[in-house]
């Protein structure tokens, strides 16, 4: 019987997780209530409360778990890549053709003001640059690249550019230029490796 409570808990904590992570993409932190969250998850806005307690707090946990799954999506994507020009393409297009990047700003921004959600934000960034740390170690050496900086400080600046990257489209909407991805990825081919194509 406990084993049964605790699966179906783990799948309402994962459904509402789920379609709050939808919601919010679509309508941002003010367009959806917890009854909105709950409704669309099959589950009880109580049960929202349980599982996250405010809003803020499933708000920050969706972007925050949006953005490392993006993480792995990059990953994926730059992994067959042959060249430094199409692996760092690869990283440079899929960051920033994904809505996660800036659902995370705006956790960022919002833990500013709710310092109850500031250890969820901080662990995100600090799991994102470990795991980027590993990825660039583990991609370059087997390739035999040889970057120009630490591991970690090549995770680091990939993810400050990407995220600005983001606030750029935020702010130009649909006079975002594509030419500033490939800008992007000329200066970390010019910073960061050695290899030419």
């Amino acid at each position: 019987m406990n084993r049964a409570v605790y699966v179906t808990g783990i799948e309402t904590r994962r459904a509402i997780l789920d379609h709050a992570s939808r919601l919010f993409r679509e309508r941002g932190l003010a367009g959806v209530s917890k009854s909105d969250i709950a409704t669309a998850a099959g589950a009880n806005p109580s049960q929202v409360t349980y599982y996250f307690g405010t809003k803020e707090a499933l708000f920050v946990e969706a972007a925050c778990r949006d953005l490392l799954y993006l993480a792995a999506d990059i990953e994926r994507a730059a992994r067959s890549k042959r060249t430094p020009r199409t692996y760092v393409a690869a990283l440079v297009r899929t960051a920033l053709a994904s809505p996660a990047l800036m659902f995370f700003a705006e956790a960022v921004l919002l833990s500013r003001h709710h310092p109850d959600v500031t250890d969820r934000v901080q662990e995100t960034f600090s799991r994102l640059h470990t795991e980027g740390e590993r990825a660039v170690t583990q991609s370059l050496t087997r390739r035999g690249w040889t970057p120009r900086q630490s591991a970690a400080a090549e995770a680091r600046g990939f993810w400050a550019a990407m995220l600005g990257g983001a606030l750029e489209q935020a702010a130009f909407g649909p006079a975002y230029l594509p030419e500033a991805a490939e800008s992007t990825i000329e200066l970390f081919l010019n910073l960061s490796h050695r290899v030419s194509d």
